[in-house]
């Protein structure tokens, strides 16, 4: 499921990308920032999904050291067990009694008090010291227990430490590295040839005539509207050009057909800016779209 998640999140990010660029070289720049947000939302969405999965190895790698803490200070109790309970602590009470003397009693009741003295040392280090210090040595020697062997890889499998890399997949990870930095070049280059500006001769032409379509969505859209959503467009993009549209007029030939004409002719490039701030509509429930352009000659105008 994550790859299938990686899998489409990369392809949205791969199209956003691309059409903001794409319509950045159109001039289109409404378009252009819808374009960087989602590919920013996609963005956030993959980290969120690469910081989820690492959040999600680290709790299983939490997890794993607490069991295995747990089965060390188990192991460590289990060890302890015996040595509370079990075993004679007085193995000269077997000798025989003609071995014995008077210091004997002496030495019984001097036993049983230095018992009794450890017994209540005892409490008194299990009351305020508890499990603390056992989780620690646990907690410690840990380390060294050995892997789960359901979960874990087999040891036998796994390269010695230090060992080298297998130069077949050194070779790989070099031929992937160098086609990765050639595919980078060609698209840093290939994007800088398309997106850069230059100088360019002027028309022969005495002026360059457009031909705009204005759809309007809704039932109180009248031809009023139509007609002063088109000039308020005109208006604002007649800045748009490397060179400020001083003589532009506009005028509606009906069925929300609209013509302009621009004086002097346009360049190439400054057709390109025009066209995409024209269709990089800006107002509510209006699509304008250019249906033609090009040169006109002075009896055309």
């Amino acid at each position: 499921m994550r790859r299938v998640a990686y899998l489409f999140g990369g392809a949205a990010a791969a199209g956003a990308g691309t059409y903001v660029v794409v319509y950045l070289y159109r001039w289109q720049w409404q378009r252009a920032i819808l374009c960087g947000v989602l590919l920013l939302v996609v963005e956030v969405m993959l980290l969120g999904i690469v910081l989820l999965g690492r959040l999600a190895r680290i709790e299983e790698r939490v997890r794993d050291a607490d069991r295995r803490q747990e089965d060390v200070l188990a192991r460590l109790r289990e060890k302890e067990a015996p040595a509370r309970t079990g075993g004679d602590r007085f193995r000269w009470l077997d000798e025989p009694t003609s071995r014995t003397y008077v210091f004997v009693p002496v030495l019984m009741v001097t036993g049983v008090l230095l018992s009794g003295l450890a017994w209540v040392v005892q409490r008194i280090a299990s009351a305020t010291a508890r499990p603390t210090a056992e989780r620690r040595l646990a907690g410690r020697l840990s380390v060294l227990a050995a892997p789960d062997p359901d979960g874990g890889a087999d040891l036998d499998d796994l390269p010695p430490p230090g060992a080298p890399r297998g130069r077949a997949r050194t070779l790989r990870v070099l031929a992937a590295s160098l086609v990765g930095a050639a595919l980078l070049g060609v698209l840093v280059v290939g994007l800088a040839d398309l997106t850069q500006t230059r100088e360019e001769e002027g028309k022969d032409s005495e002026a360059t005539s457009l031909l705009l379509r204005v759809d309007m969505r809704g039932t109180d859209m009248t031809a009023e509207r139509q007609s002063l959503a088109a000039r308020q467009l005109w208006e604002r993009c007649r800045d748009s050009t490397s060179v400020p549209l001083n003589r532009a007029g506009l005028g509606e030939l009906g069925d929300g057909l609209f013509a302009g004409v621009v004086r002097p002719a346009l360049t190439d490039h400054d057709r390109m800016r025009l066209r995409g701030c024209l269709e990089d509509t800006g107002l509510d429930r209006t699509h304008l779209t250019v249906v033609g352009i090009g040169d006109a000659d002075a009896d055309d105008g």
